[in-house]
């Protein structure tokens, strides 16, 4: 038996668990069949600390930083984080609905949260991602395929994609090819 299939439904191995409030059950008959890059950085190009766990935990108070002060009343999360060194924290099961895309598209199809997973990787549009985090990136795609089969290679977008004009994450800094590339080797290793 696999270690993905003796973890509690929805949890991936090697995240550490910090669950988020913010997040309820996907639609009836929706299927999951989308995975969703982003990016995120708090205070913005500032790595480390504990504002991004305060931010999806609803903890985030306005007056510890200026920025914070038009975001610290967001409920908001995504299922799971890839720190700069890439450690995984993962905020909501993937199988219940994280409010990570808000108000997006993919394919002619809206209401992105109901049928994707959300990834957030500590970073920026500008600054390159490090090693560790597409190595932990290529993990947790595989386990999240591996659990979904309907999210495919061609099933994976950036925020920016299904928020065209509203968001620009993960940006010109995240190797999509990169990523691609290290999926095909995957898949073309275990095949």
């Amino acid at each position: 038996m696999s270690r993905m299939r003796e973890l509690p439904e929805g949890l991936l191995p090697g995240a550490k668990l910090h669950l988020s409030p913010n997040r309820d059950e996907r639609p009836a008959g929706s299927g999951i069949d989308l995975l969703v890059i982003h990016n995120i950085s708090l205070p913005p190009g500032k790595f480390g600390g504990p504002w991004i766990d305060d931010l999806f935990l609803n903890r985030l108070r306005r007056e510890q930083h200026p920025y914070f002060a038009d975001i610290a009343a967001l409920r908001v999360s995504s299922h799971l984080l890839i720190r700069r060194d890439g450690e995984s924290i993962q905020y909501v099961p993937l199988n219940c609905r994280a409010w990570h895309a808000g108000e997006s598209c993919y394919s002619g199809r809206e209401r992105c949260n109901d049928y994707s997973i959300g990834i957030e990787l500590e970073g920026t549009d500008e600054q390159p991602y490090t090693d560790a985090q597409y190595t932990a990136l290529l993990e947790v795609t595989r386990e999240i395929m591996a659990r979904y089969p309907a999210i495919t290679a061609d099933r994976i977008t950036g925020h920016a994609d299904i928020s065209p004009g509203r968001k620009t994450d993960p940006g010109p800094a995240f190797d999509w090819e990169r990523y691609r590339r290290m999926l095909r080797e995957c898949r073309q290793e275990h095949t």
